[in-house]
């Protein structure tokens, strides 16, 4: 659904019938996930400023439009996924990259993402490292423990490393969130609607910089990242955490 409300080609006749419906009751959602995309480009390309040259993405999906090996060129990064359709896809369309690992894993048991072999043999954790949460944990229930999953990546992650982490936020348009959440009901990963400080209270344990968790076109802003919708913000919150040396 992500990549053609993108306006690409890699996605899936379900995907697209349950994308439309979606936008029936929200016709921004097209808008908000072209903001999220840019909102990739910018954080990564800040996070790959800071020296980090290692990026650990969760729930990646399907290869689209300005990814993270092409934001951070020479960087290691490693694609996870839990959609097998995705990844038989996904190293089709990237082919042969040595800088680049597609495995299967799910963000609600992150430990075992972790400890993939894989994972530890592209990925150098005594090194800080770069973990991209987008657009993935309104799809994790609370009963899946949300603030733990959090916790298990930082703990994971050496003072200096950093989280980039999208989710969408109801405040604008609570009584819209009903609606998609039906639309998501059918689909392998239900939607979960969180409010602002619900989604802030997720970057609990890092220092969050500059200019803080905000909606997503607010991010340092970039006239590349110009979207045609107007009149409205993103329905995401985004903003990037730093593992400090406190513990």
């Amino acid at each position: 659904m992500y990549d053609y409300y993108l306006g690409g080609k890699d996605n899936f006749p379900a995907d697209r019938e349950a994308a439309e419906r979606a936008l029936t009751v929200v016709p921004e959602i097209r808008y908000s996930a072209r903001s999220n995309r840019a909102f990739l480009r910018r954080t990564v390309d800040f996070v790959a400023r800071t020296g980090i040259d290692q990026f650990l993405d969760v729930g990646a999906g399907l290869p689209t439009q300005n990814n993270v090996h092409q934001v951070a060129p020479g960087a290691k990064v490693v694609y996870v996924d839990n959609d097998p359709t995705v990844l038989v896809h996904g190293r089709a369309i990237l082919g042969k990259n040595e800088n680049v690992t597609i495995v299967e894993g799910d963000v609600r048991r992150p430990r075992e993402i972790l400890e993939h072999p894989d994972v530890r043999a592209a990925l150098d954790f005594d090194r800080p490292i770069g973990v991209l949460l987008l657009a993935i944990m309104h799809f994790v229930p609370d009963e899946d423990d949300p603030s733990g999953i959090l916790a298990t990546f930082r703990e994971a992650m050496v003072p200096g490393s950093h989280l980039v982490m999208s989710h969408v936020a109801i405040d604008a348009r609570p009584a819209a969130a009903d609606g998609v959440t039906k639309v998501y009901d059918r689909a392998s990963s239900p939607f979960v609607a969180r409010t602002g400080s619900e989604i802030i209270r997720l970057f609990d344990g890092f220092d969050v910089v500059e200019p803080g968790i905000v909606n997503l076109p607010e991010w340092r802003p970039d006239p590349r990242d110009a979207v045609p919708y107007k009149g409205i913000g993103s329905y995401f919150l985004g903003g990037v955490g730093v593992v400090n040396g406190d513990g």
